[in-house]
Formats: structure tokens, C-alpha cells, sequence
């Protein structure tokens, strides 16, 4: 029996996400309940980030706890060939909520490996075995070899040649900075979807599968402006190329609706879907792809040659049952859209009383991003992205300190805490977040 702390066994052993394995080290935690989690000295924090973004029914959740439960003492597992009760109610309860009729769900382990079923789907479906895939730079569609040649992300652009997987990328709909040299929102939306219509043009209609982005934001802190993804439907549907939505990050209330396109209603409906996260409230690992019947019809009489050993894990899928009703009977979806615009006013508060804030977007729903260090008058960045700046990390361990967390990425401070968050802990968050940007020498 070994001597060793349990902190120092994880310090040696255990290989952590994005980090420097020889300096990365954060506080273990034991426990959570709600919008709290709590460490091994007993230190409680409010999770103002749902940790990675995906716990939105807080932690512990009784009921999604109980349904596990439940699940495991009749089955475990079973082989994704054979059928399991969980898996098919979850598929119907998906294709209710996003108005799939006809369609069918794949199930996956997560984001990144639904993001790369989806673009094969929409290969095969298309017939298009080879077909071009459309992202956008600073993107984030996850850390596997292909889900990196998907993303436009900057930590990862070295590992993998994204034109061997036939990745085409556009400029984003970034409005604050905007690429196409736009001043205001609407001309740069529309300026980033007729890119988009121009580069399935120059490859050719018939050559281009997909086109895959996120209809809001991700932790690379770009909210489109209102215009892009209804414009991007239009440019990808009248050249017959297929739409995915990347929801891993912004479905389930975290944008205000089940999943973000359905703010723009039809006018925003894509093709496919991808989720993972607020699926099951991050209880288990689960995602999934979600495909219209227009996609799923051409696949019905044709193999699949793909598979996982836990594609519909019974008891990951038991686990999104239960969180798909919750989310429902606890009127969680309206819940994040009330308080998100509630969150978004106060933080244009605070923007007015600290220069350091150089923007804030979001809102829609309790998802909200806080431009740190930006220059008002020439929006330059005091770190380039996506450094993250010593004082701003100087401002998340002082709020650590103080029982809050906060989530950063470079120069973005992005608050999407659980949805289940109490009003009085909401305010008493932003409020810190005031007083800590107030207390620091930015200079």
C-alpha cells in the first residue's frame, strides 16, 4: 500500500488536459451540489463556468443521480447492434426537441468524435466520399486528429495539415475585429456568410460536403452577429450543401433555446446537428449527431461503415433522458434566456465603469463573454490571443480565493454557470467580477 498522497500520485501520473504537465496544478475536487463544487480542504466555489462549460444542471443533479442508479442495476451495457430501451427514448426525445421528424441519432462519446461522424454522414449522404468540409478560423470542433483539421484553432494548427482532410476555412463573423473590414455587425455577418458562398463557388457545389460551424459562441469568445446564421443557411441551401450545426458547446439552454439555431427558427434550421455536454449535463460522456430526415433517407438501404464500442451506452443515455426532462420540467431553457439577459445588463454595467472591458457579447442565454485588456478606440489586445495575460490570471485566483470560478481563454473572461444558478449568487459573482476589475492596476 503506497504512502503517497493522493495529490502527489496525480501529479506524477496523470496526464491533464491543455496544460504544461510540469507546472499545471489545480485544486482537487470531492464533491458538488447545484452551482457549487467543493475541494478536498472543503473550500466551496461557484461555478461561474459549468467547468468545461457543460455541467448546466449543476452538480450532482438528484434526478439525472437517480436515473444512473436506476439504469445500472437493470443494465450497464449492451452492444450498439442490439437494442437498449434508454438509447431509443433518448433518440425520439431529441428528434422532438430540435423538430427533426424522420431523422435519426447516432450517438457518439462526446463533441469531437460526433463532429467527425457528422462530416461522414454528410459525405455518404451527399455521395460525395471526398467531399470538401467548410469551417472557420478560430473555431473549436475538438482535439482528435480530424476534429483538429476541422477547427480553426491556433494551439493545435501545427499537429495536422487540415487540407488532407479536405478542410476549407473562411474568416469567422468576428465584428468586434472584423476580418472583411466592416464597422458595424450586420455588414459583417453578411459579409462572412457570402464568404462562405463564395468559397463553395470557387471549389465548386458538387465538390463540398459540408459546411460545419458553431451558431454561437465557444469559448473562442466570437458571437456572430444576429444576421450570419440565417444568411449561412441561405448561402449553404440554395448551393445544395449541407449544414452542421456544432451545438456541443451551446445547446440545452445555454444560448436561451434547446439548441442555438432555434433563435432564428427555420431560417436557421441546419441539416445536421452535433451535441455533446449540456446532453446529459456532463453526468456521463455522451454526444451525438443528429440528422434531418433529408439526411438520414439517403442512408437508410446503405451500410455504415463506422461504429464505437460505446455508441448509446445505455447508461450515459439513461443519463440524458433524465437531463432532457429536467431541463423540461424545471423550465430551465426559459430560466437561462430570463437570466441571461439579466447577466448581460449588469455587465454592460460593468463595462461602462471599467475601460480595461473592451466588449461584451452574448447574452442570449446565461452565456456571456467579457473582452478583457482590449484598447476602446483601437480594440488592440494587451496579449495576443490566446495568451492569457498575467493579470488577468492574477484576477482569477483572487476570485478563486474569494469561493468563485471563473473560466478564461486568452484574453476572455466566459461566464456560462449552470442554469440551475440562484439569482442571489449570480449578483453576488458579477459583483466580484466588478470589484476585482476595480482593484487591479491595469497599466
Amino acid at each position: 500500500m503506497t504512502t503517497e498522497s493522493i495529490d502527489a500520485i496525480e501529479r506524477r501520473a496523470v496526464m491533464h488536459s491543455w496544460c504544461v504537465l510540469a507546472v499545471g496544478r489545480a485544486p482537487r475536487i470531492v464533491g458538488g451540489e447545484g452551482a457549487h463544487f467543493v475541494d478536498d480542504h472543503g473550500q466551496r466555489y461557484l461555478d461561474m463556468s459549468s467547468l468545461a462549460e457543460c455541467s448546466n444542471l449543476g452538480h450532482q443533479h438528484p434526478r439525472v443521480v437517480r436515473a444512473i442508479q436506476e439504469q445500472a442495476a437493470r443494465l450497464c451495457f449492451v452492444t450498439a447492434a442490439w437494442g437498449a430501451e434508454p438509447r431509443a427514448h433518448l433518440a425520439q426525445l431529441l428528434l422532438e426537441k430540435s423538430g427533426f421528424a424522420g431523422g435519426r441519432v447516432f450517438f457518439t462519446l462526446g463533441g469531437a468524435d460526433a463532429n467527425e461522424h457528422a462530416v461522414k454522414f454528410a459525405r455518404q449522404a451527399s455521395r460525395k466520399a471526398r467531399g470538401r468540409i467548410i469551417t472557420r478560423e478560430r473555431s473549436y470542433h475538438g482535439a482528435s486528429y480530424a476534429a483538429m483539421a476541422l477547427s480553426g484553432d491556433s494551439r493545435t494548427e501545427t499537429q495536422v495539415d487540415a487540407a488532407s482532410f479536405g478542410v476549407l476555412r473562411v474568416p469567422p463573423p468576428y465584428a468586434y475585429r472584423c476580418p472583411f473590414g466592416t464597422t458595424n455587425d450586420p455588414d459583417c455577418g453578411a459579409a462572412a456568410a457570402a464568404r462562405v458562398g463564395e468559397v463553395i463557388d470557387g471549389a465548386g457545389a458538387g465538390a463540398v460536403a459540408a459546411v460545419l460551424m458553431e451558431p454561437n459562441a465557444g469559448t473562442n469568445g466570437i458571437v456572430a452577429p444576429e444576421n450570419f446564421w440565417p444568411r449561412l443557411r441561405a448561402e449553404t441551401a440554395q448551393r445544395g450543401v449541407y449544414l452542421i450545426a456544432d451545438e456541443v458547446m451551446s445547446g440545452f439552454g445555454r444560448c436561451g433555446e434547446w439548441f442555438a439555431w432555434q433563435r432564428y427558427a427555420d431560417a436557421g434550421r441546419p441539416d445536421l446537428m452535433t451535441l455533446a455536454k449540456g446532453l446529459t449535463g456532463a453526468h456521463l460522456p455522451l454526444g451525438a449527431v443528429v440528422l434531418s430526415a433529408a439526411v438520414a433517407a439517403p442512408l437508410e438501404h446503405a451500410m455504415l461503415y463506422t461504429g464505437l464500442t460505446y455508441s448509446g451506452h445505455p447508461l450515459a443515455c439513461a443519463a440524458g433522458v433524465a437531463a432532457v426532462r429536467v431541463y423540461e420540467e424545471e423550465g430551465l431553457i426559459e430560466r437561462s434566456r430570463r437570466l441571461g439577459a439579466d447577466m448581460r445588463a449588469e455587465l454592460d454595467r460593468i463595462a461602462a465603469r471599467h475601460p480595461v472591458v473592451g466588449d461584451v457579447r452574448g447574452g442570449a442565454g446565461l452565456c456571456g463573454v467579457v473582452a478583457w485588456g482590449g484598447e476602446r478606440a483601437t480594440r488592440a489586445p494587451r496579449a495576443r490571443w490566446p495568451t492569457t495575460h498575467a493579470s488577468l490570471r492574477a484576477l482569477v485566483d483572487r476570485a478563486r480565493d474569494a469561493g468563485v470560478s471563473f473560466a478564461t481563454r486568452g484574453n476572455l473572461i466566459i461566464l456560462a454557470p449552470p442554469l440551475v444558478i440562484g439569482e442571489p449568487d449570480l449578483a453576488a459573482a458579477l459583483a466580484l467580477l466588478d470589484r476585482l476589475l476595480g482593484e487591479f492596476d491595469w497599466t
